[in-house]
């Protein structure tokens, strides 16, 4: 990665990704655009200010790692991998289409950048801290990013993972929860409470930090708290809007896994490029 990138930069860069998740998902005709637009923000300044990285070079040892936990999410990280220069942009319109390398969940085999083969929920934090305590062995001073969903904030595996990773004092892992408030095909709060979030993992012993998921000082702000941040790991709660940035599909259940249709795409856009 180079030189840390302004504010008014990471926006647009930002902007530039939520469209391409938008025209990649409508090609394809299927995917989760809603939950990758509420995390867009997030994956934007890590993998354009915060990460060190080498796309000619994937699985260069010194990187810093990212798990996408919540792997429906993917294309997010796909934009970001392709605008990094880990593939060409025009792949992206092959998303979910037979012999692709960008399959509708994580495939580390097949896509460069990609670090943990994912799908079922719950498993990321585990893999991040696994990571995390193989770069202590190597002596490397990589760091693991670890992006959850809330509704997987109720699988069991998450708490066991909260538990181990102060436990180890691994301060070289940051979890990062996109709380958008929706899972699947309902409201989190209404399938299944997680509040008090913060408190709970508080209580495991992590250093806790409450930021709006949209707003890119307060993300870069905990970003560097984060990373210096010693001898406990580090949660950022952020606060999202499913679907931020095209209104028909926004905040809403049903529109969890459902592509912005064809004669839409240009609303769509539209709506993009006006955003603030």
């Amino acid at each position: 990665m180079g030189q840390k990138k302004p504010v008014e930069e990471l926006k647009k860069i930002a902007q530039e990704l939520r469209k391409d998740i938008v025209q990649m998902t409508t090609e394809a005709g299927s995917g989760h655009p809603t939950s990758s637009l509420s995390c867009i923000d997030i994956l934007t300044c890590l993998y354009f200010n915060e990460m060190n990285y080498d796309p000619k070079r994937p699985n260069w040892p010194d990187r810093d790692r990212f798990v996408m936990s919540k792997g429906h999410a993917v294309p997010a990280q796909y934009a970001c991998l392709a605008k990094a220069g880990f593939f060409p942009k025009q792949e992206l319109l092959t998303l979910r289409k037979i012999n692709s390398r960008l399959q509708g969940h994580p495939d580390h085999v097949k896509t460069p950048g990609i670090e943990v083969s994912g799908g079922s929920l719950g498993q990321g934090l585990s893999v991040g801290n696994g990571m995390a305590m193989a770069g202590r062995l190597d002596k490397k001073n990589y760091r693991v990013y670890v992006l959850m969903g809330d509704g997987e904030q109720q699988e069991g595996q998450i708490w066991e993972a909260a538990m181990s990773a102060p436990n180890f004092k691994l301060d070289n892992v940051c979890g990062i929860i996109d709380l958008n408030g929706i899972q699947n095909d309902e409201w989190v709060e209404k399938e299944k409470s997680i509040q008090p979030l913060a408190d709970k993992w508080r209580a495991f012993n992590w250093h806790v930090i409450e930021i709006s998921g949209h707003d890119i000082s307060q993300i870069l702000s905990a970003l560097e708290q984060a990373r210096k941040t010693k001898g406990k790991p580090t949660l950022i709660i952020a606060k999202t809007v499913k679907g931020k940035g095209v209104s028909f599909i926004s905040d809403n259940p049903d529109m969890h896994g459902v592509a912005v249709k064809k004669e839409d795409l240009q609303k769509a856009l539209q709506e993009v490029e006006a955003m603030k």
